[in-house]
């Protein structure tokens, strides 16, 4: 079993560096649409590994500021446990620093990926936990991944569903929505 603090989106509710104390951490996941200020206290935490991937809102740079290993596209590999990610959301506007894609692009780009046990997104996959407007859609891309790859966990944040819509499975890939910072634990 592996216990993961995960933070996205939202600044965690309380200190970094208390929640490692009060708790048995062996990993950190940050899922994006973090600002550096929000998570400084990553920065302190050397003997704890901590991955993630960008949002379409991150203070560019602070992952290797903080020593966060850089998940896009990526494998990382902790106790015999694969885990590969995707940044940003889907293009809904033209700014050339967010971090966006259009569907074609994620495609290409996903196309290559092997499987993993454990896929870290900001963005969830089409139909899962996202929405109609432009900004918060799902990527395709992701939710062929998940069909064709079966990873055993599937992690995003960036959207806001409701609890009584919130899906937490798909065929055999549970899916877990992080806002805010959340302890889960891997089996």
């Amino acid at each position: 079993m592996i216990t993961a603090l995960c933070i996205a989106d939202r600044p965690p509710r309380k200190s970094i560096l208390t929640r490692v104390k009060e708790h048995p951490i062996d990993l950190i996941i940050t899922l994006g649409d973090l600002e550096y200020l929000q998570i400084v206290e990553l920065g302190q935490i050397t003997d704890i590994p901590k991955i993630g991937v960008y949002g379409n809102h991150c203070t560019p740079g602070y992952m290797e500021d903080l020593g966060i290993f850089n998940l896009h596209l990526q494998i990382f590999e902790f106790n015999g446990i694969r885990f590969g990610g995707f940044e940003g959301s889907p293009r809904y506007k033209n700014d050339p620093y967010a971090k966006m894609y259009s569907e074609v692009e994620a495609t290409a780009l996903m196309e290559q990926l092997p499987k993993v046990n454990i896929f870290v997104s900001h963005s969830p996959p089409r139909g899962i936990n996202d929405e109609d407007d432009p900004a918060h859609i799902g990527f395709q891309a992701l939710r062929t991944y998940i069909e064709q790859k079966q990873p055993r966990y599937f992690l995003h944040g960036h959207t806001y569903p409701e609890p009584d819509t919130l899906i937490t499975k798909h065929l055999a890939t549970e899916i877990i929505y992080i806002n805010g910072d959340q302890l889960v634990e891997f089996h």
